[in-house]
């Protein structure tokens, strides 16, 4: 199975829930800021990477599990990547994408945005970094969601 959980940037929601998904972060408490700030792949895509897939790891059961960052088209990116999937004779229930950006508040988008499109990055990760800390419980519960569809 490839799951490609996906939001806006593809920095914050959809690599923390890729982080949690492969049992990088932890699913009963909320991590400390550290813990989040060492995902080697959490805030680190340019403008330049949206619309890219990125394979982040294969879980315990070897689903693999990737992030993108689909910007402000969704409705015209996951009916693309449904349809290459088509195309490519790929089984439709082996491929699952995972929208996180009802995960998103406010201080992820202005923290993102200051981070990664103003590369304001001393100001903007913090501000990332503790609105994904508040919206972690969200995070892990469609991760969870996610793998009862798994299993």
């Amino acid at each position: 199975m490839h799951i490609i959980y996906h939001c806006v940037g593809g920095c914050h929601s959809s690599c923390t829930a890729a982080a949690i998904h492969l049992n990088m972060l932890p699913t009963n408490h909320i991590p400390s800021k550290q813990d989040l700030l060492n995902i080697p792949f959490f805030d680190t895509l340019e403008k330049t990477d949206a619309g890219k897939i990125f394979y982040r790891g294969s879980d315990e059961f070897g689903n693999k599990i990737y992030t993108l960052g689909r910007q402000f088209v969704p409705h015209i990116v996951i009916p693309c990547l449904k349809d290459m999937w088509k195309i490519l004779n790929q089984k439709e229930e082996e491929l699952l994408l995972v929208n996180t950006l009802p995960c998103v508040n406010g201080l992820m988008r202005i923290g993102g945005f200051s981070s990664r499109r103003l590369k304001w990055v001393k100001f903007g990760r913090p501000i990332v970094a503790h609105g994904t800390l508040s919206a972690y419980k969200n995070i892990v519960k469609v991760v969870e969601e996610t793998k009862k569809i798994l299993h």
